[in-house]
């Protein structure tokens, strides 16, 4: 990952980052050179000092069969995005020397990859990921609601995966090189665009820059 310096994300931002982001697109290699890349939910774990990611795939997705194990992986977990204008900028009325860009927040994690189908190893990933996403609401689902020959058959159909963390590239690209008068420029804009599409992300992205510009 590129980053420059006034782009870097530091701790605990990284932390608060993955927390507040619990899923990653898995990028891996195949024996043949061909890459392979599949969206999944994840839990940063620290197991007797090792931090790791831990994330399953159904076993009909053919990904996890190219992947050989002890080989390198890559999970790219990303924030909010948005498109930012230089007509937003405050320094286009005074020089006109700016340029469209594109604001984003991610963090790489990656390192060596093992393969786990074993039921056992598979029940307890599934009970931590489902205990991460339901613990703050006030009726949380467990996996122990469902009939127990159930979850058995859900889980065969379940293959998992673990990620030993050996790197963590972190980046927040927002808007950090230009002047406080063009930062609220820009802020100002993605703010105004609430009906444009990918508001949202647009409004998450302002959010993220005014937390950057307050700092």
């Amino acid at each position: 990952m590129y980053v420059p310096r006034f782009n870097i994300m530091h701790e605990p931002e990284v932390g608060a980052f993955l927390r507040a982001h619990p899923v990653a697109h898995l990028v891996t290699v195949g024996a043949d050179g061909v890459p392979d890349a599949t969206l999944l939910p994840i839990l940063i774990d620290n197991d007797g000092g090792r931090d790791r990611v831990v994330a399953h795939f159904a076993r009909a997705n053919n990904h996890w069969r190219r992947i050989v194990n002890g080989s390198p992986a890559l999970f790219v977990v990303a924030g909010p995005d948005a498109y930012i204008s230089p007509s937003w900028y405050a320094s286009k009325a005074e020089h006109g020397r700016v340029v469209p860009t594109w604001n984003y927040s991610a963090v790489h994690l990656s390192g060596p990859v093992t393969i786990y189908d074993d039921v056992d190893w598979v029940r307890t990933a599934v009970t931590r990921l489902t205990e991460r996403h339901e613990g703050d609401r006030a009726k949380p689902w467990a996996v122990s609601d469902a009939p127990a020959t159930y979850v058995s058959g859900q889980l065969r159909a379940v293959v998992g995966i673990e990620m030993t963390i050996e790197k963590v590239e972190a980046k927040a690209k927002l808007s950090q090189n230009r002047s406080d008068e063009d930062r609220s420029g820009a802020i100002a804009g993605l703010r105004e665009a609430s009906e444009a599409p990918g508001a949202q992300r647009a409004q998450a992205v302002a959010a993220a820059m005014e937390e950057e510009l307050e700092h």
